[in-house]
């Protein structure tokens, strides 16, 4: 990894995209370990952790991840998804966080010499050619290891340093969690 210890750095990390894409490598990413793994190159600014939520669902899956998170060293960045149907009557959910994320890396920018982001999503090429311009390193995480890439080619040829989340995987990452199957007990009779 090509961080210099004198650098400020920030995370940012495109939650959607980063579960994807770990899901198609097979593992679940341990956070904890995530944080310390960058707190230990260099000193870390900021870790910011993007995602859409669905309100008015009764539970979400996603919850706990995002308190734990809250809760431990991260800056979580929500907003309500927007739920629709489409053209054949299928029910989509729409929740992009892009913006959201450019904004607070471009407002962020006077304050890091580096900002590691966690996405593979060729949007966000621009966002880095603009930091480059400003001096800034751009690390990009994603994988080229999945039946098809979770990374745009155009963003990795931009990005200043790209890493496989494959190969971080040793570090932070872990088998993914397989829950038990509940199995209903007879009713007394």
């Amino acid at each position: 990894m090509s961080i210099d210890p004198n650098e400020k750095i920030v995370l940012f990390i495109d939650g959607a995209n980063l579960y994807a894409t770990s899901k198609a490598i097979g593992i679940d990413i341990d956070y904890r370990r995530l944080l310390a793994e960058f707190k230990a190159k260099a000193f870390l600014l900021r870790a910011n952790y993007y995602t859409a939520l669905v309100e008015d669902q009764e539970y979400s899956s996603i919850r706990p991840l995002i308190d734990w998170l809250d809760y431990n060293g991260f800056t979580v960045v929500t907003k309500p998804a927007k739920e629709f149907t489409d053209a054949t009557g299928r029910r989509k959910v729409k929740g992009n966080m892009d913006i959201e994320l450019c904004v607070d890396a471009l407002e962020l920018a006077p304050h890091y010499d580096h900002m590691v982001l966690f996405s593979g999503d060729g949007d966000f090429t621009a966002l880095v050619k603009s930091l480059q311009r400003m001096g800034k390193r751009v690390t990009v995480v994603s994988t080229l290891t999945s039946s098809t890439p979770m990374i745009s080619d155009d963003l990795r040829r931009q990005a200043d340093f790209f890493i496989d989340v494959a190969d971080l995987a040793k570090a932070v990452g872990r088998p993914p969690v397989t829950r038990p199957v509940q199995v209903p007990m007879p009713a007394d009779e």
